[in-house]
């Protein structure tokens, strides 16, 4: 009969870390030690108890993954949030071009957009540019706004901004000419 007093109880039997293989082996797995410890348990996925009555429902996952993707129930429950690349985009290209054309002219700005700060402005209705142009809103007062964005950018050390394009906005005419122009001025789009 084993004694209860601490002191006097036999030790527990220990599990024997060695290897297995005689220690003259010169294989590498002989220096691993061979665990004898038994695998945790694992965790029930299925709620023990059965549904209570015909009609009832039952929730059969009990344990959830911390970091998954969203559902489509859990994105239809919450519509308004913004993805990764939404939350981050502003934090990666933190410059951006816009461009708006009008039947009168042409404006062209950079802003910082965490902050909402207007770096760079260039429009063909400043009087030096309605002055000595001679239409507003041709080719050539586009690579006169695609100049002045470049250097008024560099100027305020912008050397890298990014244009996103509206949901059917092509890159072409009036507004490509404005980009390969301050491309061409030295501004690497990202």
């Amino acid at each position: 009969m084993a004694s209860l007093h601490p002191a006097t109880a036999a030790p527990p039997p220990r599990h024997s870390l060695a290897p297995s293989l005689p220690a003259s082996s010169l294989s590498w797995s002989a220096s691993i030690a061979v665990s004898r410890i038994p695998p945790p348990p694992r965790l029930a996925l299925h709620s023990p108890a059965p549904p209570h009555g015909p009609g009832s429902r039952q929730n059969s996952l009990v344990v959830c993954a911390a970091w998954t993707r969203r559902s489509r129930g859990e994105a239809a429950e919450r519509p308004n949030r913004k993805s990764w690349k939404q939350r981050t985009d502003m934090y990666m290209r933190p410059f951006q071009l816009n461009v708006f054309f009008s039947k009168r002219f042409v404006h062209a700005k950079v802003m910082h957009r965490s902050t909402s700060k207007v770096i760079a402005v260039a429009t063909t209705n400043a009087k030096d540019l309605r002055l000595t142009l001679p239409s507003l809103v041709d080719e050539n007062a586009c690579r006169t706004i695609g100049r002045l964005i470049a250097e008024r950018a560099m100027d305020a050390d912008v050397f890298a901004m990014a244009y996103e394009p509206k949901k059917n906005e092509r890159i072409e005419g009036k507004l490509g000419i404005v980009i390969d122009t301050i491309k061409e001025h030295g501004i690497i789009f990202v």
